[in-house]
C-alpha cells in the first residue's frame, strides 16, 4: 500500500514538472479524472504483463482513429496538447514503474494543472485584448 503523503509529494512533483506545451489542454476537471482512470489501467496492464510497446501502439492507434471524430464528440484527445498529455502520461508508467494508484494521481494533478495554466493564459490574452483598445 502506498502511503498518502508519499502520493501527494508524487503529484505535487508531477505537477511542477509539467511540461510548457500543456498550456493549450481543452480537457475537463471530469476528463482528467477519467484520463487518471485509464493511465490507472495502463499501470494494470503493465502489472498484468502488457509490453509499453504493446500498450503504446494501441495507444497511438487509438488516438489515430479519434481523430477522424468531430473535437466535440472525442473524449480527452480533443487536440495535439491533450494526446501529448496521455501519452506522456503512458509512457511513464512503463518507464517508472510504480503503484497504479501513483500513476493515476500523478496524472490527475498534471492534468489539473495544465487546466488552471491553459485558463490563466486564456484569461492574460483576453486582459491584453481589452487593455488595447
Amino acid at each position: 500500500m502506498v502511503s498518502k503523503n508519499w502520493l501527494n509529494a508524487v503529484a505535487l512533483a508531477a505537477a511542477c514538472a509539467l511540461p510548457a506545451t500543456a498550456g493549450a489542454l481543452t480537457v475537463t476537471p471530469t476528463e482528467c479524472q477519467e484520463g487518471s482512470d485509464f493511465i490507472r489501467n495502463a499501470a494494470h496492464s503493465r502489472d498484468q504483463g502488457m509490453s509499453a510497446k504493446d500498450f503504446l501502439a494501441r495507444l497511438e492507434t487509438d488516438l489515430a482513429m479519434l481523430r477522424f471524430i468531430p473535437v466535440q464528440l472525442r473524449w480527452f484527445a480533443q487536440d495535439e496538447d491533450d494526446e501529448r498529455l496521455l501519452r506522456t502520461a503512458a509512457e511513464r508508467v512503463f518507464a517508472f514503474p510504480r503503484d497504479p494508484e501513483a500513476h493515476s494521481l500523478e496524472f490527475r494533478a498534471q492534468c489539473r494543472v495544465a487546466i488552471l495554466t491553459a485558463a490563466t493564459e486564456q484569461s492574460k490574452v483576453a486582459s491584453r485584448g481589452h487593455s488595447s483598445r
